[in-house]
């Protein structure tokens, strides 16, 4: 493990609220993203994930506003996915004050929309997201959803993490569909197939419950790790996870 590990809460918005759900359904309400991001930011968070869950189902864009008043709070990087269709949409938002965006369904329909923002924005500034779930047609057994994990592809996913490796892409975000929410530890198999067959770094997403969950994916090969339900409802605290991690010999940013 030569890359110092990272820790991301994700703030999942709908209507403007921090919501969680499991298997990206059953949604409950947990706050204000604008509390949350600054409560992170204090407890030590290394980047925070702003993803807008329903911005692409209800076909519209990103709320910007709620991107600009978490901007002026948060003192470390944060990416903002969900509805993020073009270089246009992805340039509004960071203009709105992100420092990433996070692209997944429209990525997915038009892969061209990969190259041209890292052409045109940075490749630093681009990270894909992949919902996945278990498939055993699939050649890796594992299938790549979108529309926020309510629409199949027909698409493996481990092929799709090297297509999308292959822009040059440094960030690749899956979440298991299976372990959204449930708090019964990350999808291992697919964080290691992923980063066994992509140079990006992968985080870890979907489903950490306890505190060896999360160095269960470091030894999978995750070097960012996100959590949200964890975090929102306290169940881990972010220098409880850090201390941890550090006591079991990881290098932590």
């Amino acid at each position: 493990m030569n890359k110092d590990i990272q820790i991301m809460p994700c703030l999942d918005m709908q209507n403007g609220r921090v919501v969680k759900g499991i298997h990206f359904v059953d949604i409950q309400d947990a706050g204000d993203p604008v509390e949350c991001a600054r409560a992170y930011c204090e407890a030590g968070a290394d980047e925070l994930a702003l993803l807008d869950i329903t911005a692409t189902v209800e076909g519209r864009a990103t709320m910007l506003d709620v991107v600009k008043r978490v901007a002026e709070v948060t003192t470390v990087p944060f990416t903002v996915g969900g509805g993020i269709s073009d270089v246009k949409s992805a340039e509004l938002v960071l203009n709105a004050g992100a420092n990433k965006v996070s692209t997944s369904s429209a990525a997915f329909r038009k892969p061209e929309v990969i190259e041209e923002m890292v052409k045109m924005l940075g490749a630093e500034k681009v990270t894909v997201a992949i919902d996945v779930d278990q498939n055993a047609a699939m050649p890796s057994g594992y299938e790549v959803y979108i529309d926020g994990g309510r629409t199949a592809t027909g698409a493996d996913a481990i092929e799709w993490a090297k297509r999308i490796d292959g822009y040059g892409v440094p960030v690749i975000l899956p979440t298991s569909k299976a372990g959204d929410g449930v708090q019964t530890g990350y999808d291992l198999p697919v964080i290691r197939a992923i980063k066994e067959a992509v140079s990006a770094d992968v985080v870890a997403s979907g489903g950490a419950g306890n505190l060896d969950h999360f160095y269960q994916a470091v030894e999978a090969g995750a070097t960012i790790l996100l959590a949200a339900s964890v975090f929102h409802f306290g169940i881990i605290g972010i220098s409880e996870l850090k201390d941890y991690l550090r006591n079991r010999g990881v290098a932590i940013r």
